[in-house]
Formats: structure tokens, sequence, C-alpha cells
């Protein structure tokens, strides 16, 4: 099965975000987070994470400021719902694999769902995670940027100011975990 958008990996990454998988207007697009209603640029750039507010065909150059894009699963489809247990299963090595290889100070999973798909946690909670899945890369969940998820956009907003002070913190300190 081909990916419907290419990984931006390197080693060494500040963070790491993962969505759950692409949607129909990201995958015609060929950039991340490319609908309309999709929070995702706004909210690097409001929180700080970014200076500017970036445009889904820019989601490339994020790499620049030490951040990557990638997901679950490959396959874009109009929910999450769609995809299959097999392809989940397979999402999950995957995306272990991504993970230990690259090595991402931080990972973090665009929604509650992925971190649960991924860790096989029945409950997750927002923020960042006592454990984690890939040693040595911290885990930090964040309320979905779409603009289907129920969460309020000013919860979104603190989460992503508290992944910005982690980052932070670990760029004042050097590598985290």
């Amino acid at each position: 099965m081909t990916r419907a958008l290419p990984d931006y990996l390197a080693s060494g990454l500040r963070v790491v975000f993962v969505g759950f998988n692409p949607g129909e207007t990201s995958a015609r697009e060929g950039h991340y987070y490319a609908y309309p209603g999709n929070r995702f640029y706004w909210l690097l750039w409001q929180a700080g994470l970014t200076d500017r507010l970036y445009a889904p065909h820019e989601d490339a150059a994020l790499l620049d400021l030490g951040y990557g894009l990638t997901d679950l699963v490959g396959r874009s489809t109009r929910s999450s719902g769609d995809l299959t247990a097999a392809e989940l299963r397979a999402g999950r090595e995957e995306l272990l694999a991504k993970l230990a290889r690259y090595r991402p100070r931080v990972a973090c999973y665009n929604g509650k769902g992925i971190y649960a798909a991924l860790s096989g946690r029945a409950r997750v909670a927002y923020g960042l995670q006592a454990g984690s899945v890939v040693p040595g890369v911290l885990d930090f969940v964040a309320a979905s940027p779409s603009g289907r998820s129920r969460e309020k956009l000013e919860e979104k907003l603190r989460l992503y100011r508290e992944l910005r002070d982690l980052i932070a913190e670990g760029d004042e300190h050097g590598r985290l975990g």
C-alpha cells in the first residue's frame, strides 16, 4: 500500500507530529493538514512553535525548524474510522520502527485515538505521557487540530503551548529522555 503523503523525517528532530492518517483533501493536495478547517498550522503559530503562519504547501519546510511529520497509517480516508484493524496493526509496527530509527526528542500525537492505537492503552490523557512507546522519545498527546475534533480551540492551543514549553526545555538542557 502506498502512502498518500511523504514522511518528513530526519534523525535528531525536536518533535515529530503524528497524525492518524491523511484525509482526502490532504491526499489530493499532497500536503499535511491541508483541509481548510484544520487548525494545525495556526496552532503552531499561535503557540509560538513557528514565527509565522505556515501554509500546508510549506509542510516540508517544517523540517528546517526541527519538526517532522508522519501518520500512523499512510492510506487516505474520509475518516480514521474507515481504517481496518490490519492497517492499524501494520501502521503501529511501521511507526514504532520510524520512531526508533529517527529518535526525535518528542513524538506529538495529534489525537488521543492515535496514541491509544499505538500504545494499546484504553485510557489516554492529554499532555506528556508517563511512559514512552520508544525508549528515549518523549510521548506527548495533543488534541486533534481537525475542525471535527470536539475539543475547544482554547484547549488545543493550551496543549500546543505546553508542547512548546517542553520543546524549549529540551533545547535549553540538551536531549530529554
